[in-house]
């Protein structure tokens, strides 16, 4: 009986052993399956053929946009800029790639009268684990280069507002939350010894919200009033025209075309926004766009003249998304 008894114990011995190999080796190798999907989305998102599928959908609650609130004891230095539709640059694979979309972006420092220091761990750790937690993957963390700087800053125009980054000595650190329901969330972090910026970007078309004005609601305010205002659209940060903007140009031939001793002035118009020669060189080349496709159309040069004006005479505020949408246009004068 007691040897049977030895036996047993030793068999209950090694299957337990076994088994603890078992749960053991289970566990090494979903920690490897693990560290190997990391691997992959790192090895897919630090290039600049950075894939949006390359990223899982999260599902994690995380509420409404701008999505985190600041950390125990941090606060925005100023108001933050809020906008219902922007262009944020993010350095993907340290290119600097535009993204459209709802923006938030902010100056964080410690709150005003606290005893605590500014620690720029503490901001970077704060939001990263609430990224993370939130479904969220790093995507970026470096600087760029000065060619890079040099090559897109010509086309941000809202590098010196509060939260602007994408500096050459600035390390970014960018994070992606993939949504079905709410779109790409892009958020990027950078800062310095004294204060941090964070900017987060939901990603969505635009809205257009000017309607299209036809050709004899032009030739009314050229009669009536001797100039016509229209927000004609083009490409982004170009001359070249969209095709809502080419049908505005067709609108404008039709009144040409109807009144044969008509000539006008085609003068362009930006908001504010950015470098003041940049934007002047800009409304130039989109007056010149227009009278140009309306010349393609038949009409005679003689009857048109082109010019630009950048920012100057604004019709509505600039400090407003609406308003600068209204302030980028184009205004037909009657000669």
């Amino acid at each position: 009986m007691k040897k049977l008894t030895t036996r047993i114990a030793i068999a209950a011995i090694f299957l337990s052993l076994f088994s603890c190999g078992n749960k053991k080796g289970e566990n090494n190798n979903a920690k490897q399956d693990t560290l190997k999907t990391e691997e992959k989305i790192s090895t897919q998102t630090s290039s600049s053929t950075f894939s949006i599928d390359a990223i899982p959908f999260s599902d994690k609650s995380i509420g409404n946009f701008p999505f985190f609130n600041m950390p125990e004891g941090l606060v925005s230095q100023n108001k933050p800029i809020e906008k219902k539709y922007d262009q944020i640059f993010f350095p993907i694979g340290g290119v600097m790639t535009p993204f459209e979309g709802k923006a938030w972006k902010a100056n964080v420092v410690v709150k005003e009268g606290s005893s605590e220091q500014w620690s720029l761990p503490y901001f970077q750790k704060s939001f990263e684990e609430a990224i993370l937690s939130a479904g969220g993957v790093k995507i970026f963390d470096g600087e760029i280069t000065n060619e890079e700087y040099e090559k897109y800053s010509k086309q941000a125009t809202n590098l010196g507002e509060d939260g602007g980054m994408g500096y050459a000595d600035e390390n970014i650190k960018v994070y992606v939350i993939r949504r079905k329901d709410q779109g790409n969330i892009y958020i990027q972090l950078t800062g310095n010894t004294a204060y941090g910026k964070i900017n987060i970007l939901q990603e969505e078309g635009f809205k257009r919200t000017i309607t299209l004005i036809k050709s004899d609601e032009i030739k009314k305010q050229l009669d009536e009033k001797g100039k016509a205002v229209l927000h004609i659209n083009f490409d982004t940060d170009k001359a070249s025209l969209k095709p809502d903007g080419s049908d505005a140009v067709k609108e404008i031939v039709k009144v040409l075309n109807t009144d044969k001793a008509l000539k006008i002035a085609i003068n362009g118009y930006t908001d504010n926004s950015g470098n003041e020669e940049h934007n002047l060189k800009l409304s130039e080349a989109r007056a010149q766009s227009v009278k140009d496709e309306i010349v393609k159309a038949g009409i005679a040069v003689d009857r048109l003249s082109a010019k630009g004006f950048g920012q100057q005479n604004p019709i509505a505020d600039n400090t407003t998304e609406e308003g600068k949408a209204q302030n980028r246009r184009v205004e037909l004068i009657k000669k």
